[in-house]
């Protein structure tokens, strides 16, 4: 109900649009054509601009409008957690960066609330993950943080910008949905999500750790991920629009490595609860899958213009 509310304006303005340039082709309805017909109102642009980019801030999530997706992470099924990580989430971002060559003159006041929005909102969601038990809950919340750093990179109006937030969203989509089935996999065996629970892993499940850590490091943009080549490219983005970014950028890398490190280090060390039974071997599919996420995350690196090579 929460996304399709926020879909609703998106239909009503490509309806409003389409007739006022009676036409509704994307490939016909370019920038220069949608920008003559509302230029000479310019508060009738704006409303336009936020009608489109709130179907997509709310899917992305953005934070503010990122309440649904803890929730929904937490009830969903592992299936559902890792479609909603990879694809689903991914979707938002993808809506923006298809509309923004067609709304290149926003005004320059809502770029940057959104941009804002998306620096200190992934900050504070950063510093929240620090305060979750549970650890789809944690993942989720993480997610949100990458995401915001995406859209900062998407609406720092640049090439390398738009480069780096598609290149965030594919090794994102790649690591969280590991991430999600690796917590899956764990609370089949100890039939708890609570961090407070489930310690000494290392002991237990040690081929289940390597990959545990390796995702880990991908999520904090370890090399060689092509989650590094990402935030390479959007940190010189977004400093160049911005240089009070730089605060929250720096807190933003730093918090994502210490979280990554703490979801690590709580499941894996520590003394192991008494209640915990021995566990069997890991199956076959299980690193298939797992291997199927890590190669193309820290291979892509190798070839990072065949990610951005349509911006």
């Amino acid at each position: 109900i929460y996304t399709v509310a926020a879909s609703l304006p998106l239909l009503f303005s490509i309806l409003w649009a389409g007739h006022k340039i009676h036409c509704s082709e994307m490939l016909i309805s370019n920038t220069l054509r949608l920008h003559t017909i509302f230029s000479s109102n310019m508060w009738q642009w704006s409303l336009l601009s936020v009608l489109v980019f709130a179907a997509f801030l709310v899917k992305l999530p953005m934070f503010s409008v990122h309440l649904w997706l803890p929730k929904a992470h937490v009830e969903a099924p592992v299936a559902g957690s890792m479609v909603l990580a990879a694809i689903l989430l991914k979707l938002g971002g993808y809506g923006i960066l298809r509309f923004f060559q067609y709304f290149n003159f926003i005004p320059l006041y809502s770029c940057t609330i959104l941009f804002s929005i998306s620096m200190w909102g992934g900050m504070i969601t950063s510093i929240i993950c620090f305060r979750q038990v549970d650890l789809k809950s944690l993942i989720a919340y993480s997610s949100i943080g990458h995401m915001s750093l995406m859209l900062a990179g998407a609406f720092s109006n640049s090439s390398w910008g738009w480069s780096g937030a598609l290149i965030l969203m594919l090794s994102h989509g790649f690591c969280s949905s590991a991430l999600f089935a690796l917590a899956n996999y764990t609370y089949e065996k100890t039939q708890t999500r609570s961090l407070l629970l489930n310690k000494g892993m290392l002991m237990f499940l040690p081929s289940l750790a390597m990959w545990w850590f390796l995702f880990c490091i991908i999520n904090m943009a370890a090399p060689p991920s092509i989650n590094l080549l990402g935030e390479i490219m959007i940190f010189p983005a977004v400093i160049f629009s911005s240089p009070y970014c730089l605060v929250p950028l720096a807190f933003m890398s730093f918090f994502s490595a210490l979280y990554s490190m703490y979801l690590f280090t709580a499941i894996h060390h520590g003394g192991s609860p008494k209640f915990i039974k021995p566990f069997g071997l890991i199956k076959s599919p299980t690193f298939l899958l797992l291997f199927l996420h890590w190669a193309p995350a820290n291979l892509l690196i190798l070839k990072g213009e065949l990610v951005s090579i349509w911006i």
